[in-house]
Protein backbone atom coordinates (compact mmCIF):
# COMPACT_ATOMS: atom_id res chain seq x y z
CA UNK A 1 0.00 0.00 0.00
CA UNK A 2 1.25 3.23 -1.22
CA UNK A 3 0.38 6.58 1.04
CA UNK A 4 0.59 9.60 0.00
CA UNK A 5 1.21 12.19 3.00
CA UNK A 6 1.66 14.87 0.49
CA UNK A 7 0.13 15.09 -3.11
CA UNK A 8 2.50 15.87 -6.29
CA UNK A 9 3.32 19.91 -6.34
CA UNK A 10 1.57 21.34 -9.15
CA UNK A 11 4.73 23.46 -9.81
CA UNK A 12 8.10 23.81 -8.20
CA UNK A 13 11.79 25.38 -7.59
CA UNK A 14 13.75 26.41 -4.70
CA UNK A 15 12.32 30.08 -5.27
CA UNK A 16 8.50 28.94 -5.56
CA UNK A 17 6.18 30.67 -2.80
CA UNK A 18 2.80 28.93 -3.08
CA UNK A 19 1.13 32.50 -1.68
CA UNK A 20 2.79 34.74 -3.99
CA UNK A 21 3.12 31.89 -7.06
CA UNK A 22 0.55 29.54 -7.33
CA UNK A 23 -2.12 31.63 -9.00
CA UNK A 24 -0.58 33.78 -11.56
CA UNK A 25 1.56 30.33 -12.37
CA UNK A 26 -1.95 28.15 -12.97
CA UNK A 27 -2.91 30.98 -15.10
CA UNK A 28 0.03 31.12 -17.24
CA UNK A 29 -0.31 26.83 -17.40
CA UNK A 30 -4.08 27.34 -18.50
CA UNK A 31 -3.31 29.93 -21.48
CA UNK A 32 -0.22 28.44 -22.90
CA UNK A 33 -1.59 25.13 -23.13
CA UNK A 34 -4.98 26.37 -24.17
CA UNK A 35 -2.55 28.30 -27.30
CA UNK A 36 -0.78 25.39 -27.96
CA UNK A 37 -2.95 22.63 -27.99
CA UNK A 38 -3.81 23.42 -31.31
CA UNK A 39 -0.52 21.50 -32.30
CA UNK A 40 0.93 24.17 -34.08
CA UNK A 41 4.82 24.71 -34.03
CA UNK A 42 5.57 28.27 -32.58
CA UNK A 43 8.74 29.65 -31.25
CA UNK A 44 8.80 31.27 -28.16
CA UNK A 45 8.81 34.82 -29.17
CA UNK A 46 4.92 34.15 -31.18
CA UNK A 47 3.89 32.47 -27.85
CA UNK A 48 5.22 35.31 -25.88
CA UNK A 49 3.21 37.95 -28.26
CA UNK A 50 0.36 35.84 -28.24
CA UNK A 51 -0.15 35.96 -24.50
CA UNK A 52 2.56 38.53 -23.29
CA UNK A 53 4.33 36.85 -20.94
CA UNK A 54 8.07 36.63 -21.05
CA UNK A 55 9.58 34.11 -23.11
CA UNK A 56 11.55 32.46 -19.91
CA UNK A 57 8.10 31.63 -18.26
CA UNK A 58 6.66 30.34 -21.59
CA UNK A 59 9.91 27.89 -21.53
CA UNK A 60 9.08 27.13 -17.72
CA UNK A 61 5.09 26.16 -18.49
CA UNK A 62 6.19 24.30 -21.43
CA UNK A 63 8.48 21.94 -19.28
CA UNK A 64 5.87 21.86 -16.70
CA UNK A 65 3.13 20.27 -19.56
CA UNK A 66 5.07 17.17 -19.69
CA UNK A 67 4.24 16.04 -16.39
CA UNK A 68 1.66 14.53 -15.11
CA UNK A 69 0.27 16.72 -13.37
CA UNK A 70 -0.08 19.20 -15.77
CA UNK A 71 -1.81 16.76 -18.37
CA UNK A 72 1.40 14.54 -19.45
CA UNK A 73 1.82 16.59 -22.98
CA UNK A 74 4.44 15.27 -25.51
CA UNK A 75 6.32 18.68 -26.06
CA UNK A 76 8.25 18.44 -29.24
CA UNK A 77 10.83 21.75 -30.41
CA UNK A 78 13.00 21.28 -33.55
CA UNK A 79 15.69 23.86 -34.71
CA UNK A 80 14.26 26.46 -37.45
CA UNK A 81 14.88 26.03 -40.32
CA UNK A 82 17.68 29.13 -41.27
CA UNK A 83 16.95 30.34 -37.58
CA UNK A 84 20.50 30.39 -36.37
CA UNK A 85 19.58 28.60 -33.70
CA UNK A 86 16.35 29.40 -33.13
CA UNK A 87 13.46 26.96 -31.70
CA UNK A 88 10.10 26.27 -32.23
CA UNK A 89 8.17 24.05 -30.32
CA UNK A 90 4.38 22.30 -30.37
CA UNK A 91 2.49 20.32 -28.18
CA UNK A 92 0.24 17.26 -28.57
CA UNK A 93 -1.45 14.98 -26.11
CA UNK A 94 0.21 11.60 -25.27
Amino acid sequence: MQLALFPEPRFRGRTFNPQRDQVRLESQQERVTALMADGRWRTLQQISAALGYPEASISARLRDARRSIHGGWIVERERVPGGNGLWRYRMRKP
